[in-house]
């Protein structure tokens, strides 16, 4: 009785310790994005998507600030979204709001005017930054609201897809900043800032988890088999086959391994039997132990 309570506590213990991990790294992803805007976007009059580059059009003809529009907007758009299609977007799209219009509320005079003259590199730059951010917002589970809570609206009526709606919003978005801001050249900049935020994005959540799918077959299967097992530390399942040109039996080994791991891997395989012939290929995603978590 006394083992199962303290693996209750500690099962306890873990998940808190997970929340607060999840919540720190969420800042963090706030405040890169929010620096994002402040250091390089707003100074060079560059519109992004989402309700910040709506905002931010507001700001540049109207002077309001970004924290106040930004806050006001998600507040109504939260407002609705519980009432059409409750809560489920969850507190953590709550939490990444909430702090973003407290940050975007800091005086833009606390910030340097302007660290880069081009507005070109600006412009990469600022998507960079802010594509890291929502990244790592997004790889705790989190939201920034916005054009996401839009999107939810219209999937729920119409069959289009959340990203589909998400580029409409940011399109309309940017390209409105040319009738306020008369100038292509920086409506052109918005657009290179929202492709160079949505590669940051995919980038940073699929770069450092990416995983292959690696067919081995070798007529020392067993050796690296056993390998891959104990020493490697990843799962392998062999497979029972037939050569059809040779009619001969064999054994194909199946494993699942980072794409960091496979240079060390590789090396080992090429060790123990140089004509192994191997086959690799990336996966999407990876559940399971030693890997993801099932998000559910």
């Amino acid at each position: 009785m006394s083992f199962n309570l303290q693996e209750m506590v500690q099962a306890r213990k873990e998940k808190i310790q997970t929340v607060i991990q999840d919540y720190v790294i969420m800042t963090l992803g706030l405040v890169l994005y929010v620096l994002s805007w402040t250091l390089f976007l707003i100074p060079a009059k560059i519109t992004g998507g989402g309700i910040s580059g709506l905002a931010a059009v507001i700001y540049y003809s109207t002077k309001i600030p970004i924290g106040l529009t930004f806050f006001t907007i998600n507040v109504v758009l939260v407002a609705i979204a519980i009432k059409v299609i409750g809560a489920s977007f969850g507190i953590k799209t709550i939490y990444s709001m909430v702090v973003l219009s407290l940050l975007f509320a800091i005086p833009l005079d606390v910030f340097p005017k302007s660290i880069i003259e081009d507005n070109f590199l600006s412009a990469v730059l600022g998507g960079m930054m802010g594509g890291t951010g929502i990244g790592l917002v997004f790889s705790r589970g989190g939201s920034t609201g916005g054009t996401d809570i839009i999107a939810m609206f219209v999937n729920k009526y119409r069959n289009i897809s959340p990203g589909r709606v998400i580029m409409y919003c940011d399109v309309i978005i940017i390209g409105s900043s040319y009738f306020l801001v008369h100038s292509l050249d920086k409506m052109v900049y918005g657009f290179v800032s929202m492709a160079v935020a949505s590669y940051a994005i995919d980038a940073f959540l699929s770069g450092s988890n990416a995983s292959a799918q690696i067919f081995i077959f070798s007529n020392k299967y067993d050796e690296i088999a056993d390998f891959i097992n104990s020493e490697f530390g990843r799962g392998v399942t062999a497979l029972k086959g037939t050569g059809w040109y040779t009619q001969n039996d064999v054994m194909v080994l199946i494993t699942i391994v980072r794409k960091k791991e496979t240079s060390i891997l590789f090396r080992k395989i090429k060790e123990i039997d140089p004509n192994a012939f191997i086959s690799m290929a990336s996966v999407m995603g990876v559940y399971g132990q030693g890997f993801d978590k099932i998000k559910g």
